[in-house]
C-alpha cells in the first residue's frame, strides 16, 4: 500500500506540475513525521534533566534515583535499538515507526501520572522502548524518501536539526512548564506530538518492501538487554553502595556472562540481531565508537550541569533551561549548516573539526566552574554546541554510507545504540565523580568531570581522523537507495 499523499493517487493529475507538487508535499510530510519522532525522543532527555531537582524534592530521592530516571530511558532505548532496526527491515519502517510512536505516547501519559519514583522509572523504561522503535525507523524513512544523494544529505541534516531544536528549546520550554504547572507537564506534552506524528506517517509514508528472510533474534535480544541492564545497575550502584557491594558485583557478572553469550550466539545465528561482520568495516566500527565517546561527554555533562546550576548556583528550572540555550541553540544552527558542509568537504573533515570545537569549548570552561559566573562560560557553551552540532550529522552520514542497503536499519540501530550507551556511561560516570548533590561536591567534581569528557572527545576525534575516509563529498547513492 502507498501513502495517500506521498506518491501519485490512483487518478492521475491532469498537469505535470500538480503531480510534482503532490510528490514533493508527500516527501515533506514524511520528513516532518520523522523529525517529530526525533524531537520527542531528544526532548525527553533534555527536559527531564531540568526536572531533576523537582523530582528529588517531591520524592526525596538520591542521586542514584535521579540517574535511574535518566538512564532507565536510555537503557531500554539502547537495548532494543538493534531489534527495532531489524524489525524495520523485516516488516517495513512505516509499521514499526507508528507502533513506536503510539507506545511512546502511552508511556509518556503514564510517566505524567506516576505516584512514586519507582513507578516513574518503570514508565521511563517503557518510554525508552517506544523511542527505540521510532528512531531507526525514522532514519530509514528519510533514507527511502530521499534516494538522491545530495537531497538525502540535506534531509539528514534537517532530521538532526530537529533533534537540535528539541535540545535548544526543550530545557527552556520544560523549565517554563515546571515553573508554571509542575514536572508532570513535561511528559504530558509528548502525547499530542506523538499522536500527530503517527497520523502523518500513517497518511504519508510509503510502505517499503519487507525483507522476508529476516527474523527477530529473540535470544540475542534477551542477552543484550540482560548485559546492558547488568552494566547499568553496576554503574549506578557503585556510587550508592560501593564497588564491592552485591548489587555492583552481581550486575557486572550479569554483564560479562550475558555479553559473552551474546557474542557467541551472534556468531552462529543465521539471522543475528547484530551481524558482527559489519564491524570488519573500519568506517562502521569507527562511527560506532565515536558515537559512544561523543555522547559520553555530551550527555554526561548535560546531566551534571543541570544539577550544578540548580544546586551550586541556585538556579530555578527556568533559569537552568535558559542557561543551556546558548549551547543547544548553537547545536541546532550547526545541524542546519552541516549538510552543506558535508557535501563540500566530506564527513570526516566536518566530524573531526566538530569534535575539536566541542573539546575546546569544554576545556576553556575549566577555570570558571568553581567560583565563576555564567557570563564566564556562555561563549564556551556556544563553541561546544557548534562542535556537537557538526559532529552528530557527520557521524550519522559516515555510518550509513559505509553500510549495504539491506543493513541500513541495523546500522541505524547500532549507531543510536552506541550513542545511548555512551550517554548511559556518561551519566553514571559523572554521578560517581560528584558523588552527591551538594554545592561542596560540585565545587570539587566539575573539573575532573570536564577533563574526562575532553579526553573522550580527543579519542573520538583521533578515531575519526584515522578511521574514516579522507574525503567523501556526499553519501553513496547506490548504498542508500532504499531501506
Amino acid at each position: 500500500m502507498v501513502g495517500k499523499l506521498a506518491w501519485p493517487p490512483a487518478t492521475q493529475p491532469h498537469a505535470t506540475g500538480e503531480l510534482t507538487m503532490s510528490i514533493r508535499t508527500g516527501k515533506q510530510l514524511a520528513l516532518l513525521s520523522s523529525c517529530l519522532a526525533f524531537v520527542i525522543v531528544i526532548l525527553d532527555v533534555s527536559v527531564v534533566n531540568v526536572a531533576l531537582r523537582s523530582l528529588r524534592v517531591e520524592f526525596a530521592g538520591t542521586i542514584a534515583h535521579l540517574e535511574w530516571v535518566v538512564s532507565g530511558y536510555t537503557l531500554t532505548f539502547a537495548a532494543f535499538l538493534l531489534t527495532a532496526g531489524a524489525l524495520g527491515d523485516r516488516f517495513g519502517p512505516r509499521k514499526v515507526f507508528i507502533l513506536g510512536f503510539v507506545l511512546f505516547a502511552l508511556a509518556s501519559l503514564l510517566c505524567g501520572l506516576a505516584g512514586s519514583l519507582t513507578a516513574l522509572i518503570a514508565c521511563r523504561l517503557l518510554q525508552g522502548l517506544g523511542a527505540a522503535l521510532v528512531v531507526p525507523a525514522s532514519l530509514a524513512i528519510v533514507n527511502q524518501t530521499f534516494p538522491e544523494k545530495n537531497a538525502r544529505s540535506r534531509a539528514i541534516g534537517l532530521w538532526a536539526a530537529s533533534g537540535g531544536m528539541a535540545l535548544a528549546l526543550g530545557p527552556v520550554f520544560g523549565g517554563a512548564l515546571i515553573s508554571l504547572t509542575g514536572w508532570r507537564a513535561i511528559f504530558f506534552v509528548n502525547v499530542p506530538i506523538a499522536l500527530l506524528g503517527s497520523l502523518i506517517a500513517w497518511r504519508c509514508v510509503q510502505d517499503a518492501a519487507s525483507t522476508a528472510g529476516r527474523v527477530v533474534d529473540i535470544p540475542g535480544q534477551m542477552l543484550a538487554a540482560l548485559a546492558l541492564g547488568g552494566f547499568t545497575l553496576a554503574l549506578i550502584q557503585v556510587n550508592a553502595s560501593g564497588l564491592h557491594s552485591p548489587a555492583v558485583v552481581g550486575g557486572m557478572m550479569v554483564f560479562l556472562l550475558s555479553g559473552a553469550a551474546f557474542v557467541a550466539i551472534e556468531k552462529h545465528m543465521a539471522h543475528p540481531m547484530l551481524p558482527l561482520h559489519l564491524f570488519g568495516n573500519r568506517h562502521f566500527a569507527a562511527s560506532s565508537l565515536i558515537g559512544v565517546l561523543v555522547n559520553f561527554a555530551f550527555y554526561g555533562l548535560i546531566f551534571l550541569f543541570s544539577l550544578f546550576f540548580q544546586y551550586a548556583w541556585a538556579y530555578t528550572p527556568l533559569d537552568t533551561g535558559l542557561a543551556f540555550l546558548p549551547m543547544t541553540g548553537s547545536i541546532m544552527a550547526a545541524n542546519l549548516l552541516c549538510g552543506k558542509l558535508m557535501v563540500k568537504h566530506g564527513y570526516r573533515t566536518v566530524l573531526t573539526c566538530g569534535i575539536a570545537l566541542a573539546a575546546l569549548g569544554y576545556l576553556s570552561m575549566l577555570p570558571f566552574v568553581g567560583d565563576g559566573r555564567y557570563a564566564d562560560i556562555g561563549i564556551q557553551f556556544i563553541v561546544a554546541g557548534v562542535g556537537i552540532g557538526l559532529a552528530v550529522p557527520a557521524m550519522t552520514n559516515a555510518m550509513v554510507s559505509s553500510t549495504e542497503q539491506r543493513y541500513i536499519g541495523v546500522a541505524s540501530g547500532v549507531l543510536n545504540a552506541s550513542r545511548q550507551i555512551g550517554g548511559l556511561i556518561g551519566v553514571a560516570a559523572m554521578g560517581l565523580i560528584v558523588g552527591d548533590v551538594t554545592a561542596e561536591r560540585f565545587a570539587g567534581g566539575m573539573a575532573p568531570a570536564l577533563l574526562w569528557s575532553i579526553s573522550a572527545l580527543a579519542i573520538g576525534g583521533l578515531v575519526g581522523f584515522l578511521g574514516l575516509r579522507k574525503f567523501e563529498p556526499a553519501v553513496t547513492q547506490t548504498r542508500l537507495a532504499g531501506s
